[in-house]
């Protein structure tokens, strides 16, 4: 028996929302404090359905660092591998909210201390006691961080721990968009699942600057320009065994060799926030997969999860229970 179901690993940050939805940026008057990053947000979804969870990422000797580890404690996530790096700052994010699709974002991440996470904060994990391990594309774009992951990758495939990646492509936070796709190529025969969106698929692929575009600083729903049909096929020839597409509120597709794609359906609902949507998904999706659902099943948890949050706020403060996605897919005629 493994004594944890899943570890997620990268950043974590302070998050600032706008307080007045619908302002445009530079007309915000407040501002809400809640946490998130991608890893973060999954292992605090993941846990309010039922898993233990724990995660690794980096915090300052800071009041920032206090307030993330002091949310995670509250949310009984597992956090003996949450280093306090001296030297270095806890990650901050602004968000503008202005529905239904101006989300501009504004990332405070110099000498952030989750992209210092290294080799002995890797070393000091017993993978062993883990079922899964979920990494995010942004902990593989600066060192120490990126070494630190494809360690800890070596060290998952070496215990036998099912290996997910949420690609979570933010452009501004490598030094080129291109090496975005260099680096996450190189990593991705080392994982079992692989989850992103249309536009993160064509980034694992992007030769040209020029494909990519982004409007009012919505750094993390770029426009990127390509073929998904050859990007897919390119991220099953690297022995991926599965990959999960999401598609925003046409739901998501499940591709795996020699099969065909299998689409498995959304949940309408009015969008007031998509930030976090794409956690969510992940929390919901590795709950049914570590508590034995099939593929399609599990999908359509990530889906309801995600549609969840979509309506909400923010992102790890208000992921949905067990509780809250069982009455909102009831009335969708269930999974």
């Amino acid at each position: 028996m493994k004594k944890y179901d899943l570890l997620t690993l990268g950043r974590s940050s302070i998050d600032l929302y706008s307080a007045n939805v619908g302002s445009p940026f530079e007309k915000i008057e407040a501002f809400n404090a809640f946490v998130g990053g991608c890893p973060l947000n999954i292992a605090t979804g993941a846990r309010r359905l039922g898993l233990e969870t724990a995660i690794l990422t980096g915090i300052g000797n800071d009041q920032v660092g206090n307030f993330i580890k002091h949310f995670l404690d509250q949310e009984g996530i597992v956090t003996d591998w949450v280093p306090t790096i001296e030297g270095t700052r806890s990650s901050a994010v602004v968000l503008g909210i202005e529905p239904p699709d101006r989300f501009p974002l504004v990332y405070y991440r110099e000498n952030c201390a989750d992209i210092n996470l290294n080799l002995d904060h890797v070393d000091a994990i017993p993978f062993g006691d883990f079922k899964a391990a979920a990494f995010s594309g942004t902990a593989f774009s600066k060192d120490p961080s990126r070494t630190a992951m494809f360690y800890a990758l070596e060290l998952a495939k070496k215990n036998n721990v099912t290996r997910l990646l949420d690609i979570d492509f933010r452009a501004d936070q490598w030094f080129d968009p291109r090496a975005f796709g260099v680096t996450i190529r190189a990593a991705l025969p080392s994982f079992n699942i692989v989850v992103g969106t249309e536009e993160e698929i064509l980034a694992t692929f992007l030769t040209d600057k020029e494909q990519l575009l982004i409007k009012h600083q919505q750094i993390s729903a770029p426009e990127i320009r390509g073929n998904i049909e050859n990007a897919i096929q390119e991220i099953m020839a690297s022995g991926v065994e599965t990959l999960v597409v999401k598609r925003g509120k046409d739901g998501a597709s499940i591709f795996q060799p020699g099969k065909e794609e299998v689409k498995v359906p959304g949940f309408p609902v009015e969008v007031l926030n998509v930030l976090g949507a794409g956690d969510a998904f992940c929390a919901g999706f590795s709950f049914g997969l570590l508590s034995g659902w099939d593929l399609y099943q599990s999908v359509r948890m990530g889906n309801a999860c995600g549609a969840i949050i979509v309506t909400r706020e923010g992102c790890a403060n208000f992921m949905p229970t067990r509780a809250e996605v069982d009455a909102f897919v009831a009335g969708y005629g269930g999974l």
